[in-house]
């Protein structure tokens, strides 16, 4: 949530729960999604609505006030394996299994670009913060101008999740390891080779942190050197996510073994 405090998570069994991060307790009552097919869910900028991505094609916006569905967006054959807000709050772009993305006005419910067909298996897709750009993961990572959809660059490699800094100057990409994108240059750094399935940039962009599947463990990782930040942190089980709370205190993790850990990151 903005104001560092709380963060909102969604479980197998088609819960929304609000959890504050400071006591570990559970704020206000709980929110379900009665289909249980959400695949992806991003907090909007404001911190008021939730965009969901699920298996059967739907996108839905959820009040976090309420609990209850504003809208929600159908006509697509395959599942949405991501959604980004842009930062304004006023477009949601979301990703789908066969490979296409579509951003779509928040106010209006239209689509105002798409369905663009990105030629590969969709993970990921992120907005740049000035919302000029939109970055596609999955058999490959490439960059979009988010107003004409026109294929601005391409790398190859295999991609999973997107993580641009603030001033929009450099783009991550985890996923067959972590690969640090000077987006003025293009010019490439190959931070490691390990597996990674989610990444995170710190709201003072010193610090990355980075999950792995293959090792369950977290990795911080040092941004003015590009080098590691101590050992590794060890889970029991698959990490699934990880995100910086809004002041940067704490380090939230979930993994496959029900349980959500917060890290005091200084």
């Amino acid at each position: 949530m903005p104001d560092g405090k709380q963060i909102i998570i969604y479980s197998w069994n088609g819960s929304f729960r609000n959890w504050d991060l400071e006591t570990g307790t559970q704020v206000g009552e709980q929110w379900a999604d009665k289909d249980r097919g959400v695949k992806t869910m991003v907090l909007s900028p404001d911190g008021k609505k939730v965009a969901s991505g699920s298996f059967d094609g739907a996108v839905k916006l959820w009040s976090v006030e309420t609990g209850k569905v504003i809208t929600t967006w159908t006509g697509h054959t395959k599942g949405v394996r991501c959604v980004c807000w842009s930062s304004d709050g006023g477009r949601v772009v979301s990703g789908f299994k066969d490979g296409t993305f579509r951003v779509r006005n928040v106010e209006s419910g239209r689509t105002i670009l798409g369905p663009i067909n990105t030629g590969e298996y969709m993970w990921a897709v992120c907005y740049s913060p000035d919302a000029k750009m939109i970055a596609t993961g999955g058999n490959g990572l490439k960059i979009w101008d988010a107003n004409s959809g026109e294929l601005l660059k391409s790398f190859e490699g295999k991609f999973s999740c997107l993580a641009w800094t603030l001033d929009g100057k450099t783009l991550f990409a985890g996923g067959s390891g972590i690969t640090k994108i000077d987006t003025a240059t293009w010019i490439v750094l190959d931070l490691c080779e390990n597996y990674v399935n989610a990444i995170s940039v710190s709201p003072n962009e010193r610090i990355l942190t980075s999950t792995s599947f293959v090792d369950t463990t977290a990795q911080l990782w040092n941004l003015d050197t590009n080098q590691p930040i101590g050992t590794p942190l060890h889970y029991p089980d698959y990490v699934m996510s990880a995100t910086f709370s809004a002041d940067g205190q704490f380090l939230v993790t979930s993994c496959f073994d029900s349980h959500i850990y917060t890290w005091d990151v200084f």
